[in-house]
């Protein structure tokens, strides 16, 4: 009878046959992924990749199974299998497999999310005020550095410290990107702690802002230069930051490829494409990004020992990135003589356009009247454009040191 009930349900029999501390993994990420999901839709965290992430995590340690030969498993993916006669048989029975295997592990979803990303931005808020948005974006990016070293001192290896630390750009295409490319076998944890706390930390950002800029600074009002910027000027300065960034940084060449031809498609006006891009293919990739992200949350994968450091690197990095994205603000407010609210600097940190929005929302509570959302925008994009340079940079010196 015990054998039968067990055939029937073994994702509730699988429980007591396991390792009780992945047992308890497993109920823990159950109810985790329950939060997540919740709280998506409840938008207190961004519901496109909270809702299938948590949903994801759920089925991934609900849906366990017996295997041939007295193994547990799922028959949704596995992230370790690398052989091709192994890859081969394995799509044939895991039906997430073939999204993971060919858009996921080399890098695509991630080249597919900036193709939506460079088609929403508008590169004129950049050239309105170039060098306070990038005077910000270079600040910003202080935790991807800091953590990089600071990993380094803790005891891990270069690549890793550099794929944990890219976090700090705020930047989940990135971060998929670096750590496929550096730490390869960290890049699940990697993936899965980046994307929730993209999530979990702009809940936190509000509250820096309002220890880190007094109010009556925070509703400063400031001049707003036109940005109506001719569209030929848009786009040749498009096209040519494009050359150039990959010219100087070959190894990040096909995000920065990604993200500057969304944002030519855009400014060309090619409505099919920019229809396509910002539309069907980005909501396309965020919806697998967030169901494969929660599906990768498996206890036996989270249990890795190396996780709870990367946790707390990982928070660290967004934690510093945004303080220094303020200084910034204060820099350029320095430089100005006044005429620029620091409550922009957490637009450095460039998660487009949620870190830009949390910027107006700040001013705005504080001055109704205020509006620094073009400025902000602008720092977001160029938070972006510095985030691939780092990106290129550590590849390119981490490979050389290795």
């Amino acid at each position: 009878m015990i054998a039968v009930l067990q055939n029937l349900f073994p994702g509730i029999f699988s429980l007591f046959m396991q390792d009780p501390s992945v047992a308890y993994a497993r109920l823990l990420l159950i109810v985790f992924g329950f939060v997540l999901a919740y709280l998506g839709f409840k938008r207190t965290l961004e519901p496109l990749i909270m809702v299938p992430m948590g949903i994801g995590m759920i089925a991934i340690n609900t849906g366990v199974l017996f295997m041939k030969g007295g193994g547990i498993g799922n028959i949704f993916l596995d992230p370790l299998a690398a052989q091709p006669d192994v890859l081969v048989n394995i799509m044939q029975i895991n039906f997430l497999q073939p999204i993971y295997n060919f858009t996921f592990s080399n890098g695509l979803i991630a080249c597919i999310v900036f193709f939506g990303i460079g088609a929403m931005s508008d590169i004129g808020f950049v050239l309105a005020r170039p060098w306070a948005c990038i005077i910000v974006a270079i600040f910003a990016e202080l935790g991807s550095f800091a953590t990089l070293v600071l990993g380094y001192k803790m005891g891990l290896p270069i690549g890793e410290a550099a794929a944990v630390g890219i976090i700090g750009g705020a930047d989940g295409p990135m971060v998929l990107f670096t750590s496929l490319m550096l730490a390869p076998k960290l890049f699940v944890p990697i993936s899965i702690i980046a994307y929730l706390y993209l999530s979990l930390t702009y809940a936190g950002y509000p509250y820096l802002i309002k220890l880190l800029v007094p109010k009556k600074y925070r509703g400063m009002p400031i001049e707003i230069k036109n940005s109506d910027v001719p569209k030929t000027q848009k786009f040749i300065f498009t096209v040519v930051m494009c050359g150039v960034l990959c010219l100087l940084l070959p190894v990040a060449a096909p995000l920065i490829m990604s993200f500057f031809l969304g944002v030519a498609i855009r400014e060309a006006e090619i409505e099919p494409y920019q229809k396509l891009l910002d539309n069907t293919l980005l909501y396309t990739s965020t919806l697998f990004l967030g169901l494969l992200l929660g599906v990768l949350c498996d206890a036996q994968t989270i249990m890795d020992p190396k996780v709870g450091l990367l946790i707390v690197l990982g928070i660290l990095s967004l934690a510093i990135s945004a303080i220094g994205g303020i200084l910034g603000g204060w820099v350029v407010y320095w430089f100005t003589r006044g005429n620029f609210n620091p409550t922009i600097g957490i637009a450095g940190v460039s998660c487009v356009p949620t870190t830009a929005k949390l910027a107006q929302y700040a001013s705005q509570e504080a001055n109704p009247g205020s509006m620094i959302l073009p400025v902000a925008l602008g720092a977001n994009i160029c938070g972006v454009i510095v985030t691939a340079i780092a990106t290129g940079v550590f590849i390119s010196t981490v490979t050389l040191v290795k």
